[in-house]
């Protein structure tokens, strides 16, 4: 390790002084480390939407080098704990934290306090994939439906989704649903019950056209979906593939032994 990783970060005006045993232990810590942490501090005395003090300004409070300040900052971002607005940064609001269930995510987002949307990117018939035609139990290119929503929470865009249904069962929602609201709303109303889900997780980095949606880089790390949906029938309902921002969005189950 360099000499200068282990240079102390010493506490700037207003940033108050360290218990020298708490100092000693802060010193052997990576400084990029100790920058953040010093940042965290900073910022948690501030109120969501508050600017944080600029990459030249925290250096220079800290004695170190911006590319240090830089990547502290970028930990902070990925964490959801900061946000880019316009050339700024300002303190962002926690991450909404979703149960892993069968409700929609219009009805999570609303028993969180949050206001749900979603803005349709596009509604087209496409032939299935071996997969898709699998989890859908129908032959591989049959034509089902494609729906491709981005998903908002309070006007923010946390999460791009793309639900796959066949048209012999779910056609008729062309006529009558709007898209911007809850699907599983409306599967319901049609008589439709939802008794259980398989579902993997992972993470990813998202394409450049899911980050252009999603107005993210494609440096973000991205917590995916993959849900297979059956009735009480066992007949299959849809095939999900959801991309969520890491920044913004975070999961939650309950287990039971």
């Amino acid at each position: 390790m360099d000499a200068t990783d282990v240079a102390a970060v010493q506490p700037g005006p207003g940033t108050g002084e360290m218990p020298s045993g708490r100092a000693d232990s802060e010193n052997r810590l990576p400084k990029a480390y100790r920058v953040r942490t010093q940042i965290e501090r900073i910022i948690g005395g501030l109120e969501e939407g508050d600017p944080v003090p600029s990459e030249r300004e925290l250096a220079g409070r800290f004695e170190v080098a911006r590319e240090t300040v830089r990547q502290a900052l970028r930990d902070l971002l990925v964490e959801g704990r900061i946000r880019r607005q316009g050339r700024g940064t300002v303190v962002s609001r926690p991450k909404l934290v979703q149960p892993l269930s069968l409700r929609s995510y219009t009805e999570a987002a609303i028993s969180l306090g949050r206001t749900p949307g979603r803005v349709l990117v596009s509604w087209d018939d496409v032939p299935a994939d071996a997969d898709t035609a699998a989890a859908l139990g129908v032959a591989t290119g049959t034509t089902i439906m494609h729906l491709e929503r981005i998903l908002l929470a309070d006007d923010e865009k946390i999460g791009l989704e793309s639900t796959f249904l066949t048209r012999e069962r779910f056609g008729g929602l062309r006529a009558n649903y709007d898209p911007t609201t809850s699907l599983y709303a409306a599967i319901r109303a049609s008589g439709v019950v939802f008794e259980s889900a398989r579902e993997r997780i992972e993470t990813v980095l998202a394409s450049p056209r899911e980050a252009a949606l999603l107005e993210c880089t494609t440096a973000l790390p991205m917590i995916l979906l993959h849900r297979r949906t059956v009735d009480s029938d066992g007949r299959p309902i849809e095939r999900v593939r959801a991309l969520y921002r890491g920044d913004r969005i975070a999961f939650e189950a309950t287990l039971r032994e």
